[in-house]
């Protein structure tokens, strides 16, 4: 593939307009989002409003701190997202059974209850699915996915059997793969591994159903692809030879980034990084696999971590900070051209935030990707700063109020700084004058102000996450890096997705010329 004459995606090409919304924070009865009514409801709800693209966090097994981007597998689908109300549909499931055995919150993600109350019901679903004589494409599911699905459905049914420890504190003959004790392991797991298989096939079944639902509505779909994968995942277990592993399985080195404005310390974000040269020499076919499956679930692709590509932050693994880390080359145009070849169009969105340099800049240009600009990051003493303000955008950009790593707006503009803040009450007031003025706003509706900002500016996509259409404060925010505990919880209330809020979202989409015509929902 010659750069730039093969990296733009139709799609991504037309000036649009949509909403970041993970899955998880969808309502319903079963403690957690899913992909059931309430995932069509907001299609309607985007729909009206003239939105045309709903975007996602990784929608992976979530594994350390329930983190999508912690995933026990960059291939299979969260089961936690399957539909109960859908299996009932199915009939797989007695509606009658359905109720928790114990209230289940409606505003937070309690995830141990909501996790066991799902879990059993998927548990019954296979029960019954396994009775039946006709088991439509279920075989055809296995097969055609079989190249990740099978180590998938086998790591999952050995981290249960072993207590949930990580993989390598398994026994050493299953932590290193000797082929007769994964035969054995296979044997002794047969169900549990079968299982796994039958989650992944409803999930792929569902999600497929509710994508031709928003297909057909106008709404077309971005994924989340995180540039690293977790040590503890299917993943790594399946392929150690393509991490820089010691011989117990543990990485040494991980994956980071540097001190910067944010952070004294830099980052250590602790996974294990890739052995690039062994990735180049099979053609990146890990790497090909793992795109072919994403873009078969989505009609776009953020690109995590975009710098990583060109260089990234290696960090010994006995480093208790990223301080003591040195930049590494990473594949380079290389990867993209291989990647090119094989799947033709790549539909990404390269989130080149952080350590950008030249280098990288050229990379993403080469191969036409839209970079990212954060609304929230314009107002700033960064030296940065004024890249991220709208009259500054090319027109090959996406711009975001904030992403699942800030706060809402609402919180950000009433924050004052100090204590958690990363910012000092001098700063926070600095950023709201410089907000203020720049928006010709008193800042009654400062979520307002920035989705209009955002839908004004030149960039082709402007999204914001559903928190700042909603208006809500920092106690709706979805993550906190840095933290272990307390993030991925967020739920927003049936009721909050109202008339009113999509006519005004709808009308401002309208008037900066961001909403599609019927003929592009047709098409």
């Amino acid at each position: 593939m010659k750069g730039p004459s093969r990296g733009t995606f139709p799609h991504l090409g037309r000036r649009a307009s949509g909403v970041l919304l993970h899955p998880t924070c969808l309502p319903g009865p079963h403690g957690s989002g899913d992909l059931g009514s309430g995932a069509r409801a907001f299609v309607d709800f985007l729909a009206a409003a003239e939105q045309r693209w709903w975007q996602m966090l990784p929608i992976g097994p979530p594994g350390y701190g329930e983190s999508p981007y912690s995933a026990e597998s960059t291939f299979a689908g969260n089961p936690l997202l399957v539909s109960l109300d859908g299996l009932v549909a199915s009939g797989l499931l007695d509606p009658a059974t359905l109720a928790p055995g114990q209230p289940l919150r409606g505003d937070r993600i309690d995830y141990p209850p909501m996790a066991a109350h799902r879990t059993k019901h998927l548990r019954a679903a296979f029960e019954a699915f396994q009775s039946l004589e006709d088991r439509g494409g279920f075989d055809a599911f296995c097969e055609d996915n079989a190249t990740w699905l099978e180590e998938l459905a086998l790591f999952r049914a050995l981290k249960r059997a072993h207590g949930g420890v990580q993989w390598t504190r398994w026994p050493v003959a299953v932590r290193n793969r000797e082929p007769a004790a994964l035969a054995a392991a296979r044997r002794d797991l047969e169900r549990e591994v079968a299982l796994e298989k039958f989650v992944q096939y409803v999930f792929e079944q569902q999600w497929q159903t509710l994508r031709a639902y928003a297909a057909a509505r106008g709404v077309r779909l971005v994924g989340d692809l995180p540039i690293f994968v977790a040590h503890d995942s299917a993943d790594v277990w399946q392929s150690p030879e393509a991490f820089h592993l010691d011989e117990a399985g543990e990485p040494s080195v991980v994956a980071g980034c540097p001190p910067d404005y944010f952070s004294a310390t830099g980052q250590r974000w602790g996974n294990p990084l890739y052995r690039w040269r062994r990735m180049r020499a099979s053609g990146y076919t890990w790497w090909i696999e793992r795109l072919r499956v994403t873009l078969r679930r989505f009609d776009a692709v953020r690109l995590d971590h975009f710098i990583g590509f060109q260089r990234y932050w290696e960090i010994p693994a006995t480093e208790p900070t990223a301080v003591r880390g040195r930049w590494m080359k990473g594949p380079g145009a290389d990867f993209f051209d291989a990647l090119g070849r094989a799947l033709g169009h790549l539909p990404l969105i390269a989130e080149d935030l952080g350590e950008v340099t030249p280098a990288v800049y050229a990379l993403r240009d080469r191969f036409r990707l839209p970079g990212i600009k954060i609304l929230q990051f314009a107002f700033g003493d960064d030296r940065s700063a004024p890249s991220f303000l709208p009259h500054n955008y090319p027109r090959r950009a996406v711009v975001y109020t904030g992403t699942h790593d800030n706060d809402t707006v609402m919180g950000w503009f009433h924050d004052r700084g100090g204590g958690d803040s990363t910012r000092t009450a001098e700063q926070t007031a600095r950023e709201r004058e410089t907000a203020l003025r720049y928006l010709g706003t008193t800042g009654g509706e400062m979520n307002w102000d920035m989705i209009r900002a955002a839908l004004a500016s030149v960039a082709r996509l402007a999204l914001f996450p559903l928190q700042d259409v909603l208006g809500l404060g920092s106690d709706a925010r979805m993550n906190r890096p840095g933290r272990a505990e307390g993030n991925w919880t967020w739920r927003f209330e049936e009721n909050a997705l109202s008339s009113a809020v999509a006519e005004r979202l709808g009308s401002l989409t309208r008037t900066y010329g961001r909403a599609a015509s019927r003929e592009e929902i047709d098409g």
